[in-house]
């Protein structure tokens, strides 16, 4: 057994693959199936757009009955070539070309075998849905540090360049797609068509990054070192004290930071006005919280 596991490490190693780009891969071609079937059982079905290259082609397939996904490759060739310059030359274009044919495959074959008129005819249900499946599909994919082309590659530029969140940059990149569809297939359908792609960001985001809201606090008061130690005794959180001076005052002031689970900020809140009511503390959420206590920090996360 461990001779067949050095056969296989040495063959991946030779092509160039490492154990974690298979993972990506995989990963890749599930996201774009589930992508897929969002289009085919909801999107398609109830004429909802959910904008960029594939919100394109649904609108063209309207009035030509030309093969959606044979045209969702077509349409992004220009813009993996945008994406090459951007977002990681080979290495992005491996898992853009892998995504845009699966994506484009799965999109025509699946015709094949899921109903033409989809699971249901409620429109709201279909938005829902459809956004949710979609979003789901395009974070697995993210997951697997790939893209789904199209304006998937627009959006992901301005999430890495400008920091912008992948629902933002989903509702700048697709709205004047979803405003085509409403000449098309009407202006109801075009305002679901917004809620789909605002639900389908969220569904992404939740998706790539899991639910496991983190919140960091910032503490600033009299009593450090009791504060400190109920943090570390009764939270089990570590605690970092920062030096600062106070502007008005010009008096020096230590100040606790902390990150804590969205479980345990009451607990901390309670804790800090137990020892020092006249504590000034600050609460955020963060992203994400990587080391001790929480998720380990892995080449993984890269």
């Amino acid at each position: 057994m461990g001779t067949v596991k050095l056969r296989v490490k040495s063959f991946f190693s030779q092509i160039g693959f490492t154990k974690r780009d298979v993972w990506d891969y995989l990963l890749i071609l599930v996201g774009a199936a589930v992508q897929a079937a969002a289009l085919r059982l909801f999107l398609v079905p109830a004429q909802l757009v959910s904008g960029g290259i594939s919100g394109l082609a649904q609108l063209l397939n309207h009035y030509t009955g030309f093969p959606i996904g044979m045209m969702v490759l077509l349409g992004n060739i220009p813009l993996f070539i945008l994406g090459w310059r951007h977002l990681g030359g080979p290495r992005f274009a491996i898992r853009t070309v892998l995504s845009i044919l699966a994506f484009s495959a799965f999109t025509d074959l699946l015709t094949l075998f899921l109903p033409s008129a989809g699971v249901t005819d409620d429109l709201v249900l279909n938005t829902i849905y459809g956004g949710l499946l979609l979003g789901i599909g395009l974070g697995i994919v993210y997951r697997g540090r790939g893209t789904s082309g199209g304006s998937d590659i627009l959006g992901r530029i301005l999430n890495r360049r400008f920091g912008i969140t992948i629902s933002q940059a989903y509702l700048i990149t697709d709205s004047l797609v979803v405003l085509g569809a409403g000449f098309v297939f009407g202006w109801t359908k075009a305002l679901y068509g917004l809620v789909l792609i605002y639900v389908s960001g969220l569904a992404a985001e939740v998706a790539l990054q899991g639910t496991n809201m983190i919140r960091s606090a910032m503490i600033v008061t009299t009593q450090t070192e009791a504060i400190a130690q109920a943090i570390m005794h009764d939270l089990e959180r570590g605690v970092t004290i920062l030096s600062g001076t106070g502007a008005y005052t010009g008096e020096p002031r230590n100040v606790i930071y902390c990150a804590v689970s969205r479980m345990e900020i009451n607990r901390l809140k309670i804790l800090v006005h137990d020892i020092d009511p006249k504590a000034f503390m600050v609460i955020g959420q963060a992203q994400e919280a990587l080391g001790e206590g929480f998720s380990p920090l892995t080449s993984d996360d890269h």
